[in-house]
């Protein structure tokens, strides 16, 4: 696997001290499962040594502070903002959707029960407004608007998803792309332009680099469903074929569904089995594959990274600004893997 951009190493080590100083804002039975869901400490609040996460949010926010040619330094609130989000927004997701591990080890809720957890993450959002309303100038009242209505999209994203896996009805092509718009790409987008709404910088280039983060989002998101089916276990973390095992609506599996093939209609009878096997499982993916879904969701992917490129020509930021966010962008849709 190719090495992670220096525009997202760099960040760790300049994020890290600020992060751990908010969330050391918590109390201290919040602040344990905090720590562990965030990888630094072991369940019994000893100190680890692990390998960084991607940083991708807070490396994207520090970008847009760029491209507004501020400081990146200028951004740091905004970059710790974002990544709580998305670690509040990880916390309650590995509850909701039952997933018992997170990253290679057991997920915080099964060390320190749901209702802890779901009491961390709630923290973790708090602690994400406070941080951004603290910054100093003018920015920071919009910037703390544009996080709280991604997470509000993000939310609104989440409960369409569980309302499909709940009610197990064969959902439209528009409606999941939708919903990945809503869960995953409304805190790219966000972190995409939240150091320029930070800075003050202006709407069309604020807009422009939230565009961006959008059609990214949707890239990422159909790259995560990509690797939900066919990724290796050793790299992500999850068993093989997890997501047909938990019969998720997955974009493939939606596009699959909706090809009107005879291999949609079998795929919709093993998505109607309560306990599929292991050889259902090994069938359900390959229908996928035979019914288009995953050439789809490959081109797809391809397009909306196309299409994510034009918005920062219409940005009209500085050129290293670009080949970072465009670095950024091949490297978590797997085009530099």
């Amino acid at each position: 696997m190719t090495a992670a951009p220096g525009s997202m190493t760099d960040v760790r080590e300049l994020v890290d001290g600020a992060l751990r100083a908010a969330v050391g804002r918590l109390d201290p039975r919040t602040y344990r499962v905090a720590a562990y869901h965030l990888g630094w400490t072991d369940k019994e609040g000893r100190p680890r040594t692990a390998p960084a996460g991607k940083a991708l949010r807070p490396a994207l926010a520090l970008l847009s502070a760029r491209a507004a040619v501020a400081p990146q330094e200028s951004a740091l609130p905004a970059a710790v903002a974002v990544e709580l989000v998305h670690a509040f927004s990880l916390l309650h997701d590995d509850i909701m959707d039952g997933d018992r591990t997170r990253r290679h080890r057991p997920a915080a809720w099964t060390v320190f029960g749901e209702a802890s957890a779901i009491l961390a993450g709630d923290a973790l959002l708090a602690l994400a407004g406070e941080i951004v309303l603290e910054a100093p100038g003018e920015g920071s009242a919009p910037a703390a608007r544009a996080l709280a209505a991604a997470t509000r999209r993000l939310i609104a994203g989440q409960a369409l998803d569980m309302e499909l896996e709940t009610h197990r009805k064969r959902p439209g092509l528009d409606e999941c792309m939708g919903m990945a718009a809503d869960k995953t790409g409304a805190l790219l987008a966000c972190s995409c332009a939240i150091g320029a709404v930070l800075d003050g910088a202006s709407e069309p280039l604020c807009a422009a680099l939230e565009a961006f983060g959008a059609d990214l989002g949707i890239a990422f998101q159909l790259t995560d469903d990509l690797l939900g089916i066919w990724g290796d276990p050793a790299a992500t973390g999850k068993p093989a074929l997890s997501d047909l095992r938990s019969r998720k609506m997955s974009l493939p599996v939606v596009a699959a569904l909706n090809s009107g093939t005879p291999e949609a209609a079998r795929l919709a009878e093993l998505y109607a089995r309560p306990e599929p096997s292991e050889e259902d499982l090994a069938e359900a993916a390959a229908l996928v594959e035979a019914a288009g879904g995953r050439a789809w969701a490959e081109l797809e992917a391809e397009s909306r990274i196309q299409r994510a490129a034009e918005h920062l020509v219409t940005a009209r930021i500085p050129e290293p600004v670009r080949a970072g966010f465009l670095h950024i962008a091949d490297f978590v849709t797997g085009r530099d893997h």
